[in-house]
C-alpha cells in the first residue's frame, strides 16, 4: 500500500525575544508611579500644610493636598493622547518611551531631593506627570507591534501577563511605600520608587536589539482634529440631510470621517464615566487621610497586627483580582440566563450607582471621626470592595465599550480619549478642593463629611440624566456591524 505523503507540521508559535522586557519595564514603572502616590496626599498634609496637626487648619490642609494630587493625576492622565500623537508622527514608540522615561527619572530624583520644599516639590511632580503620561499610550501598543501573523495567537496571553506586571507593581509598591515612609522618613519613600523607574528604564534600553520598532508614518490629516476642525470652519457647505461632519468627506477619507462620528457617539457614553473618575482617585489621596485616623488594627484571631494608611488601597488590586474573573463568568451570564441582558450601558449605570454607594460608606465614616469616633478600618476594606466592584462595571466596560464602537482606524484614539476622560474627572475634584482651599461658601458647606455627601448628590446627578438620555443614545457595534456605508444607525433599545 503506498503510504500518503507526510503532513508538514505547522510551526509551533513562539513569543517574541523582546517581551520579557517589555514586561520587565512596566512592573516596575507601576511600582514606581503607584508606590509615590500611596503616600503622596498625607505626606503634603504632614509636611507642607499641616505640619503641627492643628484640627482648625484639617478641612483646608487637606483640600490643599488634595487638590494638588488630583492635578498631578489630571496631567499624568492627559498626556497620553499628545504622547500617542507624537510617537505616531514623528519619534517613533521606542525613542519617546525611552526619552521620556529618562524624564521621568528625573522627577523622581527631584521628588527625593526636595522633600523639604514645596515649589521644588512641585515642580517634580508635574516632572513625573510628564513621564508617566507621555509613554502611558505608547507602551501598551509597543506590546501589540512586537507580533505578526506567525505568533498572533500569542497576543492575548501576553497582554494577560502585561497587565499582570501592572497589579503585581501596584500592589508591591502600595505595600512596601508606606511602610518605608513610616519607619525611613518621606526621601526613601520617594526615591526607591525613583530607583525603580531607573531599573524600568534600563530594562526597556537592554531589550533594544530585540524590539520590533515601527517607525514614525509622519502627520496623518485624516484623524480627529483635523476632520473636526475642517467641519467646523465649513458649516456653510453642509447640505439638506448631511450631519455636521458629512461636510468633511469631500476633503477626507470618507470612512475616517464615519470613524470620527463614531468617537463623538462614544464620547456621549464616555461623558457619564466622568462621575465614576471624579471619585475614584479619591480613594488614593482623601481615602488615605480619614484611614489614618482609623482603628487600623486588623485581628485574625491568632494575629494582629496594624495596617499602614497608604497600604489600604491595595485590597482594591486584590478585590479586581477576584472581580474580574467572578464578574465575567458568573454575574453576567447569570443575568443573562434569566432574561437581563448585561449590556454595556446597563453596566455602566449600575456601576454608577455602586460608585455612590461607595462614598456613602465613606460618609458614614468621616461622619463618625468628626464625631470623635475612631471606626474599624474594615469599614473602608467595605468600600472598597464597592469600589472595585464599580470599576470592573465602569472601567473595564469603558475599555470594551471603546473598542466594540469605533471602527479600527479610530481604536488607538479612542484610548486616548478615554485617559482624556480619567484627566478631566480628576480636574472636576482638583476645582472642588480648590474651592474648599479659597474659603468662602465652599468651605463652610462642604466641610467634613459634607464633603462625601456632596459627590453623593454629583453622581446621583449624573444617574438620573443617564436613566434619561441611554434608551436615546445611538449605538453602532463595528464588531458586528463593521460595513461603513451611510446607512441609518437605529437608536438604542438596550438599557
Amino acid at each position: 500500500m503506498q503510504e500518503s505523503p507526510a503532513v508538514k507540521a505547522t510551526p509551533k508559535s513562539r513569543f517574541p525575544k523582546s517581551v520579557p522586557y517589555i514586561i520587565g519595564n512596566e512592573a516596575a514603572e507601576r511600582f514606581s508611579f503607584y508606590g509615590m502616590r500611596s503616600v503622596l496626599t498625607l505626606f503634603l498634609v504632614n509636611q507642607f500644610f499641616n505640619p503641627n496637626h492643628i484640627d482648625t487648619l484639617n478641612d483646608v490642609a487637606n483640600a490643599k493636598a488634595n487638590k494638588l494630587h488630583h492635578l498631578f493625576v489630571m496631567v499624568a492622565y492627559a498626556l497620553p493622547f499628545v504622547g500617542g500623537m507624537i510617537a505616531d508622527w514623528f519619534t517613533g514608540k521606542y525613542k519617546l518611551i525611552l526619552y521620556v522615561s529618562m524624564i521621568y527619572c528625573l522627577g523622581h530624583l527631584m521628588l527625593a531631593m526636595f522633600d523639604g520644599g514645596l515649589g521644588g516639590f512641585e515642580l517634580g511632580l508635574l516632572v513625573v506627570a510628564i513621564g508617566a503620561g507621555g509613554i502611558k499610550s505608547c507602551v501598551s501598543a509597543n506590546v501589540g507591534d512586537q507580533f505578526d501573523a506567525t505568533n498572533q495567537d500569542l497576543l492575548s496571553k501576553v497582554y494577560g501577563w502585561f497587565y499582570f506586571s501592572i497589579n503585581a507593581g501596584s500592589m508591591i509598591s502600595t505595600v512596601a511605600i508606606p511602610w518605608t515612609y513610616e519607619h525611613f522618613g518621606p526621601r526613601w519613600a520617594f526615591g526607591i520608587p525613583g530607583l525603580l523607574m531607573a531599573l524600568a528604564t534600563i530594562i526597556f534600553f537592554s531589550g533594544r536589539k530585540k524590539y520590533v520598532k515601527v517607525p514614525p508614518q509622519g502627520v496623518n490629516r485624516n484623524n480627529l482634529v483635523f476632520i473636526t476642525w475642517y467641519a467646523l470652519t465649513h458649516l456653510g457647505q453642509r447640505k439638506p440631510g448631511q450631519s455636521m461632519l458629512d461636510v468633511a468627506k469631500d476633503s477626507y477619507d470618507p470612512e475616517r470621517v464615519e470613524g470620527v462620528t463614531a468617537v463623538y457617539r462614544v464620547m456621549s457614553v464616555f461623558f457619564f464615566a466622568l462621575a465614576f473618575w471624579a471619585v475614584w482617585d479619591q480613594c488614593l489621596s482623601e481615602w488615605t487621610l480619614y484611614a489614618d485616623r482609623m482603628d487600623r488594627v486588623i485581628n485574625l484571631g491568632f494575629t494582629s497586627f496594624t495596617v499602614l494608611p497608604g497600604q489600604l488601597s491595595t485590597v482594591n488590586t486584590v478585590f479586581l483580582l477576584l472581580f474580574i474573573p467572578f464578574f465575567n463568568y458568573v454575574v453576567y451570564p447569570w443575568f443573562d440566563k434569566i432574561g437581563l441582558k448585561t449590556t454595556p450601558l446597563r453596566r455602566l449605570g449600575v456601576g454608577l450607582i455602586l460608585t455612590a454607594l461607595s462614598f456613602v460608606v465613606i460618609g458614614i465614616i468621616h461622619t463618625s471621626l468628626d464625631h470623635g469616633g475612631k471606626p474599624t478600618i474594615w469599614w473602608q476594606v467595605f468600600a472598597f470592595m464597592i469600589l472595585s466592584a464599580a470599576e470592573v462595571l465602569v472601567s473595564i466596560t469603558g475599555l470594551e465599550y471603546a473598542y466594540t464602537h469605533s471602527p479600527k482606524s479610530m481604536k488607538s484614539t479612542m484610548t486616548g480619549i478615554w485617559f482624556l476622560v480619567v484627566s478631566f474627572g480628576n480636574l472636576i475634584t482638583a476645582l472642588v478642593n480648590g474651592l474648599i482651599e479659597d474659603g468662602g461658601w465652599w468651605a463652610r458647606n462642604l466641610k467634613g463629611a459634607n464633603y462625601e455627601w456632596f459627590f453623593v448628590i454629583f453622581i446621583g446627578v449624573f444617574i438620573l440624566v443617564f436613566l434619561f438620555v441611554a434608551p436615546r443614545l445611538k449605538e453602532r457595534n463595528y464588531i458586528t456591524d463593521p460595513y461603513v456605508d451611510n446607512q441609518v444607525i437605529a437608536d438604542s433599545t438596550n438599557l
